[in-house]
């Protein structure tokens, strides 16, 4: 069936396939090598050190796939090296550029106390989260000028974590170049109710990354009070789109009807199966979701 939505998929199950990060050329061909056999035709901008986005897109079209939205972060929480982050998201989005497309994800850096108990908001500090956001504006402006936009992307073990300062980033950054890019695990993974914060801000929402939650996983990882990558590695929190506790029909629903974003597919450990399998029953929920089959006025 015939996909009428903006769709892609980050191949981090082959990025994260050892349980450490291997980002090369290498991985990146055996990903899209099966992507491309399983149905997809885009995959996230993720260049590995010393490519450039000429022989990125290169090895895309060998693939028959091309390029979608990828992922920028920086160390926002520390003000000293705003500047710093300015210069790199000018780079990020000049790449993007390069390879056609006008928008991407922005976060702020993982953070070793919240890695080592994710979801819960540790060591929350109202003061740095307003750091973070004078951060994410002026990189969000300095991209715009460039001619890409960034929409924020909440991660757990990041600065921006828990529904209160996803809320205190973008309330306090109205106005400004600072889109939204809710990732739909991260938010219920840290407890908010993702189609809640969607419609919020639905009118800031730039592109979406579709991350489903293992809630009986979650729950048992934080009893246990596992760091994130045990939590996400051997109990397998993420899983993919439509097995979890995310209410996709909410999420959706709370979009606005002329919404013309991405959406990403997001797994970054297997839930089931192989990352092929995994990324196939992937792209199966969107072929079986009316959202992604249908047009606006209701005709495949």
């Amino acid at each position: 069936m015939t996909l009428t939505r903006r769709t892609a998929i980050n191949p981090l199950p082959w990025i994260l396939g050892d349980g450490g990060y291997r980002l090369d050329r290498a991985v990146l061909d055996d990903a899209m090598s099966s992507l491309s056999t399983i149905g997809y035709t885009h995959c996230t901008i993720e260049l590995p050190p010393g490519t450039g986005p000429t022989e990125y897109g290169s090895l895309l079209a060998g693939h028959a796939l091309a390029a979608a939205p990828g992922y920028f972060s920086a160390p926002f929480h520390e003000r000293d090296r705003h500047h710093e982050a300015v210069e790199a998201i000018k780079r990020h989005a000049n790449a993007h550029l390069q390879l056609g497309v006008d928008s991407a994800f922005i976060a702020a850096d993982l953070l070793p106390e919240r890695m080592a108990r994710p979801a819960v908001g540790a060591g929350h500090d109202a003061d740095r989260t307003w750091v973070v956001a004078e951060g994410l504006a002026a990189a969000a402006e300095a991209a715009a000028a460039e001619g890409v936009r960034y929409g924020l992307h909440p991660h757990v073990g990041s600065a921006v974590e828990i529904e209160q300062e996803v809320r205190t980033v973008l309330d306090s950054t109205a106005g400004s170049a600072l889109w939204f890019g809710p990732d739909t695990g991260h938010l219920r993974w840290a407890g908010a109710v993702s189609e809640k914060l969607v419609a919020d801000y639905a009118d800031r929402v730039l592109n979406v990354h579709l991350k489903d939650v293992d809630a009986q996983a979650a729950d048992g990882a934080r009893q246990r009070r596992e760091d994130y990558r045990t939590a996400t590695g051997d109990s397998k929190v993420w899983t993919e789109p439509g097995r979890g506790a995310i209410d996709f029909d909410a999420v959706l629903a709370a979009l606005p009807a002329a919404f013309d974003g991405w959406f990403v597919i997001e797994v970054d450990v297997p839930n089931i199966g192989t990352p092929a399998e995994s990324s196939a029953a992937s792209l199966a929920f969107l072929r079986q979701h009316p959202y992604f089959t249908t047009t606006a006025g209701g005709a495949e």
